[in-house]
């Protein structure tokens, strides 16, 4: 199986007691999402956060990575490609929890765009709950397939940008209605006059939910 790694930022002090793992969009790497990990920081001082690159180089950029190509506009590909790339975060998200004694819930995923989808959609088949999932500028994948696949139900916060032209905010107002179906504890957010990217009103919010899912974890 195709391992990943990418860039990460240490605990300002002590041992890792969290693990946030950054998941980035298509055709970007990890270093396009690991400096956020400097406005999580002071709420969550003793989090490791790492953002490893996808397992594929990028169909469209090969400068960059993607977790799956989607550019043949073929489902049974796509999908095959979802599955392939699950695994592969999986067995990351698993090696980095052994490596630091921790548990799913002291672990969170936080994601931006084809990131988001990978969040979301391994997330909820993990068997135990994460403390949370941030879902930015992202769409929810098979959601029909949560009622046979799904395992848990981590707290999660989707964001989006009301002018995005590349993944549209409706895409988040439906996986919010369609997790809110399956009794999720979903919310999400629209950042006004923002396109594919993180607003700062968007960043705050997932900043302070972090903050309240991994203290509820301690309780």
């Amino acid at each position: 199986m195709t391992r990943i790694d990418g860039p990460a930022v240490e605990p300002l002090k002590g041992d890792v007691n969290k693990l946030v793992i950054f998941c980035h969009g298509y055709g970007a790497d990890g270093n396009d999402l690991i400096n956020l990990a400097n406005y999580f920081q002071p709420v969550l001082p003793d989090a490791l956060f790492i953002s490893p690159n996808a397992p594929e180089k990028c169909a469209m950029n090969p400068f960059g990575y993607q977790w799956f190509d989607f550019q043949s506009g073929d489902p049974a590909s796509i999908w095959k490609g979802v599955l392939n790339a699950a695994d592969i975060l999986n067995s990351f998200i698993d090696d980095q929890l052994k490596k630091y004694n921790l548990t799913d819930k002291d672990l969170a995923l936080v994601g931006f765009s084809q990131g988001t989808m990978m969040s979301l959609h391994v997330g909820l088949r993990r068997s135990q709950a994460m403390a949370g999932i941030i879902g930015f500028s992202g769409k929810l994948i098979a959601g029909d397939l949560l009622k046979d696949e799904m395992k848990s139900k981590p707290p999660i916060y989707l964001i989006h940008g009301d002018a995005d032209p590349m993944v549209p905010y409706q895409e988040t107002i439906e996986a919010e209605k369609i997790l809110n179906k399956f009794e999720v504890d979903v919310q999400s957010h629209i950042s006004s006059n923002t396109q594919h990217s993180i607003a700062q009103d968007g960043l705050e919010i997932a900043i302070t939910f972090l903050k309240e899912k991994f203290e509820i974890n301690k309780r």
